[in-house]
């Protein structure tokens, strides 16, 4: 993996374990951004002409990235909001299957909302919980983040997979903010029916964009009424305008948008196979390194797959040392998550791992 120092200066300044709070911005990123406030400032309404074109270009860059139907993907400006909209559409009563302690911004809504509301244990037997609670309860959605924003233990696929295809009228929902960017992803064959996520952070494309991919099952599942029709087969079809216009009301901004196709494009032109790569050699090293340090809860150690995130046993005072130390991390549940993505290097491990030492 190349030195990213050029292209993320904050690296030069800083050992950077805070993927999980904020993603870096990339210096041609900023350029391409400033190129769009320059067309802005000189050409006025001449900028806008061809926007309806360039947002297609961007669902079109998602869809390919993620394997999934343009028309299946909507572009949303954070997690929080398109997730809120989608839960208006899901009707009352329905019984929704959470995680314990759980991203607030799921757990949280799903909690306020009319539903009648099913808990499963986040710990080593994460999908085992997950598998009894859906046989017990049999809820109609379940909700959750692929990666624990917390501790970064992460759901296996295989199992989603699996899980749907025993349960087929499970609405499975997934929160992707904490994974999309760190690995390859094939929407269309997981056993995700609905993926929404945030672009801020391991995709590295700024503030204020994101996307929803829905496979076609799903929808008539979700504001039936508004978005699909039945066809004389009896199969439901895609009004896609209308869906678009909910989650995606009035003018989307083409310069954020336009970060998250750039930041897409920076990805691929690295490939996502060497960024997989590189973080599992970093999460694989900080793991075995962390466990001979007895930094790490029991549930992790005992993961046999696990993400890049990691949660250590350490209170303000150690927090406080590692931030003179130029070392940027948070403060997370009752402990200090410290998290890796390609730019990260063994350097970056070896440092905070000796400041640990101290």
């Amino acid at each position: 993996m190349r030195d990213f120092k050029k292209e993320f200066p904050v690296l030069s300044q800083y050992t950077y374990l805070n993927t999980a709070y904020s993603g870096l911005m990339q210096t041609s990123l900023v350029e391409w951004r400033q190129e769009q406030d320059f067309d802005y400032l000189f050409k006025g309404s001449l900028y806008r002409e061809q926007h309806h074109t360039f947002i297609e270009k961007v669902r079109k860059g998602v869809g390919d990235f993620f394997n999934c139907k343009p028309s299946h993907v909507s572009l949303i400006p954070n997690f929080s909001y398109a997730f809120n909209t989608l839960l208006s559409g899901l009707g009352v009563r329905k019984k929704v299957l959470l995680l314990e302690n759980d991203y607030p911004s799921i757990n949280e809504p799903v909690e306020r909302g009319d539903f009648e509301v099913v808990y499963a244990k986040i710990d080593e037997n994460l999908e085992e919980n997950i598998g009894e609670a859906v046989s017990t309860y049999q809820p109609d959605i379940f909700v959750f983040s692929i990666v624990q924003y917390i501790n970064g233990i992460k759901i296996d696929f295989p199992f989603l997979k699996q899980l749907k295809i025993e349960h087929p009228n499970l609405l499975i929902i997934a929160d992707g903010t904490q994974f999309c960017g760190t690995s390859e992803f094939d929407f269309e064959n997981s056993g995700i029916d609905i993926l929404l996520a945030s672009a801020y952070k391991w995709l590295l494309s700024g503030y204020g964009n994101g996307f929803m991919l829905f496979k076609k099952n799903s929808i008539p599942e979700v504001f039936a009424n508004h978005f699909t029709k039945q066809t004389s087969s009896g199969q439901f079809s895609i009004h896609q305008m209308h869906l678009m216009n909910h989650f995606e009301p009035g003018h989307l901004d083409t310069k954020s948008f336009g970060s998250l196709l750039f930041s897409i494009q920076f990805l691929q032109s690295i490939g996502m196979k060497s960024i997989t790569s590189q973080i599992k050699l970093l999460s694989d090293k900080a793991k075995e390194k962390l466990i001979e340090l007895e930094l790490l809860e029991e549930a992790v150690v005992k993961r046999k797959d696990h993400s890049s995130i990691f949660n250590i046993r350490g209170d303000s005072k150690l927090f406080s040392k590692l931030q003179s130390k130029y070392i940027l991390c948070a403060q997370r549940g009752s402990g200090i998550r410290v998290s890796f993505h390609f730019y990260n290097t063994e350097k970056d491990l070896n440092t905070f791992l000796l400041n640990l030492r101290k």
